[in-house]
C-alpha cells in the first residue's frame, strides 16, 4: 500500500514539474482592424483568437490604432498610434526596408473587409505625445490618425505599417509572428527578415476571392510573396487552402488550415408584423458573396409561391443594381434591400427568419451561416463556402445552381421534417465550432511545424 502512494505521489509529482516546464509560445500577432475600433469581421477574428489564444500563449497584438486606455486581460495590445516616439527613435537596421521591391506599388483606394453585420466604431484623431511627422522623419504615422483605415491609400498605411511595426519588434520579445491578411504580410516578413523567427500568414480573404480569378494586381502579387515567404499559413478553411494551391502556387506540405469560432449568443424569436415567410441573406452586395444569384432564387421561388418575403441586409457597390433588377423582374413587393443593418438589427432579422440563404461565389468561411444556425435557421448555402465545411448539416449547393437553392427553400419553408432535421444537425455542429478549439488547431499547428522549442 505504501509503495503503492509512493508510485502516485511520484506520479502526481512529474505531471506537476511537466506542466511548470512547459514553455508557453510568444506570440506577436499583427493585425489591421480590432475592435472597438473597428468591429468588421475581420477585427472580430482577430480580437476572439487571440482571448482564446492567451489563455495558453503569451500574446502580444500589433494593430495601426487603438484607444490609448484600452486594455484586455492577458492581452498586451499595441496600437502604434499610441506608442511614444522615442520607442522607435533610435533603432536602426543593417539595411533599409527592402521586401516589396519585387511588388510594384499602384496607389489604391480598398475596403475588402468591411463586414455588414457589425457597427463601425472611428477613432478620434490622437496627437500630443503619440507618433508625428516631424518626430518619425520619413516614417510617417500620421496615416493612422485619420478615422477609416480602408479610406484613402490604403497601400501607403501597409507600408508605413511595415516599417514602424518592423521597428517595434526589435523591442519585444516573442518566438512567433502571427500576421493576419495582406495588410499585415509587409510587416510580417520584415519582422522574419530581422530577427529570423518563424512566420505564420493566417488567411481570412484573398483577392482572387473578392474579385475572381482574373485580379492580379497588387495586392495579388504582395500575398503571393508573402505566402511564398512565410513559414506557415493557416487559411480559414479546406477551401481556401486549394484555392491557395491553385490560384497562388503554393505547395500544400505548409497548408494547415484552421477554421473560425464564433461567439455564444442568446439566441431569441422574434414576433413578425407580416404572415409571409422570410428568406434572409446577410452580407456585402459584391460578387463574392452572389447578391445577384440571391435574386434569381427569390424570383424562382416567387413563381412557386408568394407567401414569401426575400431580405437582402447589407450594402455594396451592387445595391442599386438590384433594386432596378428587382422592380424589372416584378417581385420588389417581395424582395427588399435593407441597407446596413448594425448586429442589433441583424439578431432581429434572424429572429424572425424560417430560411438563411448564403449562395456565395468565394467565400473563405461564411460567418453568417454559423450565426442563422445559432438563431435556429435552417441554412442553405453554396459549396463554395468554408462555413459549408464546419456546417455539415445545411442543405449545400453549387452557386450558380439556383434551381436546387430554390428546390431547398421551398421544401424547407413546406416539410416541417426536413426543416427540424436540418436545425437539429446544426445545433449538433455548433458544438465543434469555438473559438477555443480555433486556438488549439492553431497551437497544433505551432507544434507540428516546430516553430517554437515546448
Amino acid at each position: 500500500m505504501q509503495v503503492l502512494l509512493l508510485i502516485l505521489q511520484i506520479t502526481e509529482l512529474t505531471k506537476s514539474q511537466t506542466f511548470m516546464s512547459k514553455n508557453e509560445p510568444k506570440i506577436l500577432m499583427l493585425g489591421w482592424e480590432f475592435p472597438p475600433v473597428i468591429n468588421g469581421g475581420l477585427g472580430v477574428a482577430c480580437h476572439d483568437l487571440c482571448i482564446a489564444l492567451s489563455k495558453h500563449a503569451k500574446v502580444t497584438m500589433v494593430i495601426p490604432k487603438t484607444y490609448p486606455d484600452f486594455t484586455i486581460e492577458n492581452l498586451n495590445l499595441i496600437g502604434l498610434n499610441t506608442i511614444d516616439a522615442k520607442t522607435l527613435r533610435n533603432i536602426s537596421y543593417r539595411n533599409d526596408y527592402k521586401n516589396l521591391e519585387e511588388v510594384h506599388y499602384v496607389p489604391s483606394r480598398l475596403n475588402p473587409y468591411y463586414s455588414d453585420h457589425h457597427a463601425v466604431e472611428h477613432l478620434p484623431e490622437i496627437k500630443s505625445k503619440y507618433l508625428t511627422p516631424v518626430e518619425m522623419g520619413d516614417e510617417t504615422a500620421e496615416v493612422f490618425t485619420i478615422d477609416d483605415l480602408y479610406g484613402g491609400d490604403v497601400i501607403e498605411k501597409v507600408t508605413v505599417f511595415g516599417k514602424l511595426t518592423a521597428k517595434l519588434a526589435l523591442t519585444l520579445d516573442f518566438d512567433i509572428i502571427h500576421a493576419h491578411d495582406w495588410m499585415t504580410m509587409a510587416a510580417g516578413m520584415e519582422i522574419k527578415a530581422r530577427t529570423g523567427k518563424p512566420l505564420v500568414m493566417h488567411i481570412h480573404s484573398l483577392e482572387v476571392d473578392r474579385g475572381g480569378e482574373a485580379s492580379k494586381g497588387w495586392v495579388y502579387q504582395m500575398e503571393k510573396k508573402g505566402m511564398e515567404y512565410a513559414d506557415v499559413l493557416m487559411p480559414v478553411s479546406n477551401f481556401t487552402a486549394n484555392v491557395i494551391h491553385q490560384h497562388y502556387g503554393i505547395g500544400k506540405h505548409k497548408i494547415f488550415p484552421v477554421h473560425n469560432g464564433i461567439r455564444p449568443v442568446k439566441a431569441y424569436k422574434g414576433k413578425k408584423r407580416f404572415k409571409e415567410k422570410v428568406v434572409l441573406f446577410v452580407g456585402r452586395l459584391t460578387r463574392q458573396k452572389g447578391p445577384e444569384f440571391f435574386l434569381e432564387i427569390a424570383s424562382r421561388v416567387l413563381e412557386v409561391r408568394q407567401d414569401v418575403r426575400f431580405v437582402m441586409a447589407g450594402t455594396g457597390d451592387a445595391f442599386h443594381r438590384l433594386l432596378e433588377k428587382s422592380s424589372y423582374k416584378h417581385i420588389g413587393n417581395r424582395f427588399h434591400l435593407t441597407g446596413f443593418l448594425n448586429l442589433e438589427k441583424v439578431h432581429e432579422m434572424l429572429s424572425i427568419a424560417d430560411v438563411y440563404c448564403m449562395p456565395s461565389v468565394s467565400e473563405p468561411f461564411g460567418l453568417s451561416a454559423v450565426e442563422a444556425a445559432q438563431f435556429g435557421v435552417p441554412v442553405v448555402l453554396s459549396k463554395q463556402s468554408g462555413a459549408a465545411e464546419v456546417m455539415k448539416g445545411s442543405l449545400t449547393f453549387d452557386f450558380w445552381d439556383i434551381n436546387r437553392a430554390s428546390e431547398y427553400i421551398i421544401r424547407l419553408l413546406d416539410d416541417d421534417v426536413l426543416r427540424d432535421k436540418v436545425i437539429a444537425d446544426a445545433n449538433k455542429d455548433l458544438e465543434s465550432i469555438s473559438w477555443d478549439l480555433s486556438a488549439d488547431k492553431v497551437l497544433d499547428g505551432y507544434r507540428k511545424y516546430k516553430l517554437y522549442m515546448e
